[in-house]
């Protein structure tokens, strides 16, 4: 009787046991999020899949899915989240702060918030600053603290698998290398280009008025130099910033100049097309100090001689013409404002 009832509690254990699901769930919620008000879920082309959100941002859906890392979109923003079947996972986000503020709870949240965190680290150490003003020792101390914290976050999250330690290990050597490859020649074009020298020149640049501008005209000023193109992306995002720097400093003894670069490259290399470009984004923008035209785009002897390759560019110029700084920071930089005023402009 005894060995019956045991048999029959072990059967009636088995019985209740849950069969693995063969689905993932994933769910969480969206802060002040985008207009479309629905996330994708994608692995390249294997993998797809829209969620709607309901009214407050939140999301529940099921998912059937292979075991690995996926892709997520909400707007304009990207994330990225490791799913399995049987998994029930979820993510909270602000949209205004997307990467900064998720966090992921749930199966495989180990993974997922070590993988953005070890992101997030390099933002934290290779800053704006760093790019713009810093020198050898700052880049060799922001290389050293980067590494130091990645090996503290990896202590942290010990338990994440070591396949994902071994891609998060590779990209954090990538973006090392790729800093230091950047910084490397940022630094030697400063040292190329060093405060006091002569500024190269340009002479009888067209501006959008119809007129030329050569940089002999504007001795007396300073003068902040915006290299850009309409097809540049990082370019058309400074655009905002450069307008409210040219008000804050409109009474003051300093020029704005943008020159462009158009030359055909997003026009299927018709450089009149270009150029038509150039003058329908100057108007339409209202774009503001004075704009001008390179000679020659890339192969222009201002460009070649600042050994510009790569936009946006900004210099300083000094009132005498000498430079002041040859890799002067963005507009969106606060630290270009604090420039501008140690110069009592």
């Amino acid at each position: 009787m005894k060995q019956l009832l045991i048999l029959g509690l072990a059967l009636s254990l088995i019985a209740c046991k849950e069969e693995p699901k063969d689905y993932a769930t994933i769910s969480g919620k969206i802060e002040n999020f985008d207009e479309t008000q629905s996330i994708r879920i994608f692995q390249g082309r294997n993998y797809s899949k829209i969620i709607e959100l309901n009214d407050d941002g939140s999301f529940k859906d099921t998912l059937k899915v292979v075991s690995g890392d996926y892709n997520f979109q909400h707007g304009n923003k990207y994330g990225q989240i490791y799913l399995e079947n049987n998994f029930e996972s979820s993510f909270t986000t602000d949209y205004e702060s997307f990467a900064e503020s998720i966090v992921y709870e749930g199966d495989g949240s180990d993974i997922n918030n070590f993988t953005v965190k070890s992101f997030l680290i390099s933002n934290e150490y290779f800053d704006s600053n760093l790019f713009s003003m810093g020198t050898q020792e700052d880049l060799d101390n922001a290389l050293n603290n980067y590494n130091n914290a990645y090996k503290a976050l990896k202590e942290k999250y010990f338990k994440v698998d070591s396949t994902h330690f071994a891609i998060v290990d590779e990209n954090v050597e990538r973006t090392a290398k790729q800093i230091s490859s950047y910084m490397s020649s940022r630094l030697a074009m400063r040292a190329n280009f060093p405060k006091g020298s002569s500024s190269p020149v340009f002479t009888d640049y067209e501006n959008f008025k119809g007129n030329n501008t050569s940089l002999t005209d504007l001795k007396g000023k300073y003068v902040y130099i915006d290299v850009w193109a309409t097809w540049c992306g990082p370019c058309k995002v400074e655009i905002p910033s450069l307008k409210k720097l040219e008000k804050q400093f409109e009474d003051r003894n300093i020029q704005f100049v943008s020159i462009s670069v158009d030359e055909g490259r997003g026009y299927q290399g018709d450089a009149a097309a270009a150029y038509e470009g150039w003058k329908k984004m100057v108007k339409d923008k209202e774009l503001g100090g004075i704009q001008l035209i390179a000679d020659n785009g890339f192969n222009s002897t201002f460009i070649k001689d600042y050994k510009i390759n790569s936009i946006p560019r900004f210099i300083l110029i000094d009132p005498d013409g000498n430079i002041v700084n040859a890799d002067a920071p963005r507009p969106s930089n606060p630290q270009l404002v604090e420039l501008l005023n140690s110069l009592i402009i």
